[in-house]
């Protein structure tokens, strides 16, 4: 059942996410976009893991310079769920933000992540 509902999540995500990219984004083309999840940590309240983000700069590293945040939600009861795009060379520095930031305040998880609107699309398309 979690399963499901992750994946029915992630794919309800990339339309969210499709819809608010500007038309004119220009991306180099090596990017790859990244779907981060902040898990809350149940043993912590809001208080506690805003003051663990401020010690760890968390806000003033994350996203890095070198990626574009696609969209940044957050889901009741998983926490924060953040899509970025980032050069393929670059995948290790967003991995540091988040080990160096976020780590103490949240479970993190990482997954790649694609645009199936225009999968979507073309199936519809084929259908007619």
């Amino acid at each position: 059942m979690k399963l499901i509902l992750l994946v029915t999540t992630i794919l309800l995500s990339a339309g969210i996410c499709y819809a608010q990219l500007p038309k004119d984004a220009k991306t180099a083309s090596d990017s790859v976009m990244i779907t981060i999840f902040l898990k809350h940590q149940q043993d912590k309240n809001l208080k506690t893991i805003q003051e663990i983000q401020e010690k760890n700069k968390f806000l003033e590293m994350f996203p890095p310079k070198e990626a574009r945040v696609v969209s940044w939600y957050v889901m009741m009861g998983i926490g924060q769920v953040v899509t970025v795009k980032i050069p393929a060379r670059d995948l290790r520095a967003l991995n540091l933000t988040i080990e160096n930031g976020a780590w103490g305040a949240y479970t993190t998880e990482f997954y790649p992540t694609y645009d199936f609107v225009p999968v979507w699309q073309n199936a519809l398309k084929s259908k007619k």
